[in-house]
């Protein structure tokens, strides 16, 4: 699901614009996040305890739907196996919705409970690893509400046109139909039938295989699909559409073709508004067939519903969309790979999908606009990801609560530092092969499932032969960035360059591998790679010329923030070197000295005017002084070791 700053600013007026990529700036200070272990349900303590006794086999909704009101009748079949013996059957359905009856194997009772949203019916017994098939027929109108509304109603002005649709993600599924909402438990095949106006189109998930003319003035539109499908991904949209099919030609599939089933307002000039940004969809699916594997779901179809919602929603097979942008159509398709095939296994785990379809949305870009734009994609990722200091990609689990839902959709944490640190993945393995052949290895052994950010780590460890433990916990738990100082100089020819790493946040240190450009004398360039492996790093290398120019992360392959480039000695000079950071400095600063032959150092701390403020002495490789006490102002570090002397200019 993708949504846009412009969302945030218009959401309390309207929903006209695309996008979920929010962005809250409100989530700080969190510290080093670890995973709890996975329960084999994973419900949320709101849940009743019961919706863990059976395992869905199969949704079959037949239902009444309008236009122009979010009014819901009909039934819902719930095919499902005992995990116990089970004397309570449990579905979530808000109590707004009024049920009328309800059957276990044709067996009605009628004797039943709330608690919060969750309807309980006291059941006879049904012994561990028992198919049954529960039966619920309900009506009912939840209203229209905002972008986390489980059924909204909309019009387009432009088209004339009134649109209802749903989008359950990722509570609100029990808002219009009855459900279990446990991710973990995907259901094996739905049935969704949607019984409208004749002059109305449904569309939904699967295919259409039947369109019946009830005779009184409604039609039924049956949709099935025969994958499996996680609860909030199941939907429907009707309004008065039109229908324009296009295909699709990967080349796995060798000649044969892929449905794009696009239902657009049957208005005039809307297709023709529309018809390019649709187009595109099938090069981006011949691309990311390529790079991840076939999509998922080629024996049924993918397509787009066009509704009034404020950006897209990746229901599956059948995107439920409001305009069909670039972005906006690149990110909702890489999620039929990235939440649909492979779904998060927790919403602490929403990576999995945001993460992985933004990234998808800056490879579209790459291969098909050019590595310029998908650097400019990147490098404004980056900078979204940076502008606070602090944040997790992966959620804990005691920040993910009904009415929470912008902390699991945080466009700088979990869609674009989410994006980033994929990108950085792909620079650590330095081989894009490699890279992709761990994306289709986790595709191939997640398909028709669920995953943790933990699982994508241990895939990408057993194809590259790599040890991610430090980059998943820095990364992906760890939150904030690295900020750099960086000090060179050039000696008889070699290149001498030491490298301090400060934080923005908790995480202390972030290993990395860096890209350095280096611009000499003579004109020429070179680009080469150290690895970060501590705060302060020594790095050199014999060029037999001299380096003139330093830029870190040429091509913005990673998240850092640089304070200073500042040049050390020269050739002429002796090499008394050290760095400082942070500058500007707050309170403490650090003195880094380069592993040169150990001498006591007079260390002096001197106003512009050459005023000795300060004074000390030592032959630590590391020295720190106290700054807090000290006025805002420029100040100089003067070092000597009786022979040699070297300044650097520091900010407080």
């Amino acid at each position: 699901m993708k949504r846009s700053l412009t969302l945030l600013i218009l959401l309390l007026i309207t929903t006209t614009f695309f996008g979920q990529w929010n962005t809250n700036y409100n989530i700080d200070g969190k510290g080093m996040n670890a995973p709890s272990p996975l329960s084999p349900q994973y419900l949320y303590d709101w849940q009743s305890p019961y919706l863990g006794d059976y395992d869905v086999k199969f949704y079959w909704l037949d239902i009444n739907v309008s236009d122009v009101s979010t009014f819901v009748s009909g039934n819902v079949t719930i095919n499902a196996e005992s995990k116990v013996a089970l004397d309570t059957f449990a579905f979530e359905l808000i109590p707004v919705m009024t049920i009328d009856s309800f059957f276990i194997d044709g067996t009605k009772y009628t004797s039943y409970t709330y608690e919060g949203d969750d309807a309980l019916f006291p059941v006879d017994e049904i012994e561990a690893g028992t198919n049954f098939s529960a039966k619920i027929y309900y009506h009912g109108d939840p209203g229209s509400g905002g972008f986390f509304s489980g059924i909204s109603h909309g019009y387009s002005s432009q088209y004339g046109k009134n649109v209802v649709w749903t989008l359950s993600e990722p509570f609100s599924a029990k808002e219009w139909f009855p459900v279990k909402q446990d991710l973990e438990d995907k259901a094996d095949s739905a049935w969704i039938f949607l019984t409208t106006d004749s002059s109305l189109m449904a569309g939904s998930e699967g295919l259409l295989t039947k369109t019946v003319n009830l005779g009184n003035g409604k039609t039924r539109y049956e949709w099935k699909t025969k994958y499996p499908i996680d609860y909030y991904l199941i939907s429907f949209a009707v309004s008065d559409y039109q229908v324009y099919n296009i295909y699709a030609h990967p080349d796995a599939m060798n000649g044969d073709s892929i449905l794009i089933q696009n239902l657009i307002y049957d208005a005039p000039n809307c297709l023709e508004n529309n018809k390019a940004g649709i187009d595109e969809t099938a090069e981006f699916i011949e691309l990311y067939s390529d790079l991840f594997s076939l999509y998922p779901f080629s024996d049924e179809k993918y397509g787009h519903c066009l509704t009034q919602l404020g950006g897209g929603m990746e229901h599956q097979t059948m995107t439920t969309i409001g305009g069909f942008s670039f972005h906006l159509v690149s990110h909702e398709l890489g999620h039929m790979w990235f939440g649909d095939n492979v779904t998060c296994a927790t919403w602490s785990d929403i990576w999995i999908n945001e993460g992985f379809a933004t990234y998808s949305n800056c490879l579209a870009e790459e291969y098909i606009n050019g590595w310029a734009s998908g650097k400019a994609f990147i490098t404004s990722a980056q900078s979204s990801a940076m502008s606070s200091p602090g944040g997790s990609i992966y959620i804990p689990e005691d920040e993910i609560y009904e009415g929470n839902e912008w902390r699991i959709f945080n466009g700088r944490l979990s869609y674009d530092k989410g994006a980033v640190i994929l990108h950085m993945l792909r620079h650590e393995i330095q081989n894009d092969s490699v890279f992709f052949q761990v994306l289709k290895t986790f595709q191939a052994d997640f398909t028709d499932s669920t995953a943790t950010g933990e699982d994508f780590k241990s895939v990408a460890e057993d194809v590259t032969g790599m040890d991610f433990e430090d980059f998943f916990d820095q990364w992906y738990y760890g939150e904030g960035y690295p900020i750099y100082d960086i000090e060179w100089y050039n000696l008889s020819g070699s290149f001498f360059m030491t490298a301090t790493q400060t934080t923005s946040s908790s995480t202390p240190l972030f290993k990395m591998l860096m890209d350095y450009k280096l611009t000499f004398d003579d004109g020429s360039d070179t680009t080469v790679q150290f690895n970060q492996t501590d705060n302060v790093n020594n790095f050199s290398a014999y060029f037999g010329k001299k380096v003139i120019q330093v830029i870190v992360d040429p091509e913005h392959w990673t998240m850092e923030k640089v304070d200073n480039i500042m040049v050390g000695v020269e050739e002429s000079e002796s090499p008394v070197f050290f760095t400082v950071g942070p500058n500007p400095v707050k309170n403490n600063l650090n003195i880094y000295f380069a592993n040169l032959p150990v001498n006591t150092r007079t260390i002096d701390v001197t106003d512009l005017s050459g005023r000795n403020l300060a004074s000390f002495s030592s032959s630590d490789n590391k020295t720190t002084i106290d700054f807090s006490l000290f006025s805002k102002g420029i100040y100089m570090i003067r070092v000597t070791d009786g022979d040699n002397t070297f300044i650097r200019k520091i900010i407080k």
